[in-house]
């Protein structure tokens, strides 16, 4: 049902839609699982991300049996039915309660850092796991967030066995499950890749949850007249296409997302490279290039003539609003994206002042690689090795400036810790040097 956990994440991202934007929503995902599909929801709906870490209370002679649960700062849920039955003292209930809790906080500490925990008091909580089998941590870690103030729960994950997700209703205000198999078997027998996420890959996505959430608390705090944040819709001629453009005050130029095969605005990498653009006073304009109806041909996905037109009318577009009036204009382009970014950069008359490819298929664009007048950068993963090669050969084709940079171990998605910050660094180096002459 799901190639990988961030495919997971991405649909059932869509599924929660809905809830985008709504007041004081906070996403939190069970590590370790949970959390690269919890990412990807909080980033869609731009919520904050936080870790719920729960232990079961198990009863001392039957571990298996829980009379309870607790998570951070001491926060508990007892079942008085368990501990009746199974006819529990304070004394062995005070000993199963202090070793759990140490671990909780263990746990916590490593995957949180410093960080202080997202305060859920009064908010909306959209608990994440990467699947539900017996379901007995997803009902502990709604009570939790319950306990510690939640005012409405929401139980998100993508495949869970029917029988368990009804059993659930109970206990959350709302259950999203995308597939309920009859024939449930295991949560890995549904994901294509299902290897185990380590506690590295949790801490580097809650640092990146952080860092965008700590990147818009600044810009709210910045805010300023000459600053500019909204969702825009471009003429695109045929099609009327949604975007996000932001331009922070000051900015030295504006750089136009081109998104790859199957992604959109929406694409949580991008989205966070574009936070650290707008950090370094670069305005960024997200797009979707093709409608939902366009996207359900796949050859629409690989037509990098129709993708490149559809940047010129918005780069045309871009370059007619007031705020961007003037600005230097950028393209970074991913997958596919990158061959439209450099096919629409190889138009006569162009004067799109840098392209930046990552993870990019220019070989896309060999017909025009030679007529491209801008500087490239073209940035690959060093274990991305078929792309990798392909750069090589399209550099070779290039006549304009370029530069090859490769990320020491990072693969295609530059999932790797430090991989994508490493992009963003080097695009926007990249950027504020070839923006400069137009704006000194």
């Amino acid at each position: 049902m799901f190639l990988d956990r961030h495919d997971a994440g991405v649909r059932l991202a869509e599924r929660l839609r809905g809830l985008a934007g709504a007041e004081g929503a906070v996403v939190v995902g069970l590590p370790r699982g949970g959390v690269p599909v919890a990412f990807e929801v909080a980033t869609a709906l731009d919520a904050p991300l936080d870790v719920i870490v729960v232990r079961k209370l198990g009863v001392p002679y039957q571990p298996e049996l829980g009379f309870g649960a607790i998570g951070e700062g001491g926060v508990r849920v007892v079942n008085p039915s368990v501990v009746r039955l199974a006819g529990l003292t304070p004394g062995e209930m005070a000993r199963v309660e202090g070793r759990e809790q140490a671990e909780v906080e263990r746990r916590a500490r490593r995957f949180r850092g410093d960080r202080a925990p997202v305060d859920l008091a009064g908010r909306r909580v959209i608990v994440v796991d990467d699947g539900i089998a017996t379901g007995g941590t997803a009902r502990a870690a709604c009570q939790i967030v319950r306990a510690r103030g939640a005012s409405r729960v929401v139980l998100a994950v993508p495949v869970g066995a029917p029988e368990t997700v009804a059993s659930l209703r109970d206990i959350a205000d709302e259950v999203v499950c995308l597939e309920t198999p009859a024939s449930f078997f295991a949560i890995g027998f549904w994901y294509r890749d299902f290897t185990q996420t380590t506690d590295d890959q949790v801490v580097e996505l809650l640092r990146r949850a952080a860092s965008r959430e700590h990147a818009r608390a600044e810009a709210t705090a910045g805010a300023h007249p000459h600053a500019l944040a909204e969702d825009v819709e471009v003429d695109a001629g045929p099609v009327r296409l949604p975007g996000r453009l932001v331009v922070p005050r000051d900015a030295g130029g504006i750089v136009v997302f081109v998104h790859g095969s199957g992604s959109s605005r929406h694409s949580p990498r991008n989205r966070y490279v574009a936070s650290a653009f707008n950090q370094a006073r670069l305005g960024t304009l997200l797009f979707d290039l093709l409608t939902r109806q366009e996207e359900i041909d796949r050859g629409n996905v690989f037509d990098i003539d129709l993708l490149a037109g559809r940047l010129i009318r918005v780069t045309d577009w871009l370059g007619g609003q007031p705020r961007a009036a003037g600005l230097p204009i950028g393209y970074f382009g991913a997958s596919t994206g990158a061959a439209a970014a450099l096919w629409a950069a190889a138009e006569p008359g162009s004067e799109i002042a840098a392209i930046v490819s990552r993870g990019g298929r220019p070989d896309l664009a060999r017909p025009r690689l030679a007529a491209v007048q801008a500087p490239t950068l073209l940035i690959v993963g060093g274990r991305d090795d078929v792309v990798l090669d392909l750069n090589r050969k399209a550099q070779e084709r290039l006549r304009c400036e370029s530069s090859l940079q490769i990320v020491p171990g990072a693969t295609h998605l530059f999932e790797e810790p430090g991989a994508l910050e490493t992009v963003a660094s080097l695009a926007g180096d990249w950027f504020a040097e070839h923006f400069r002459p137009y704006t000194a």
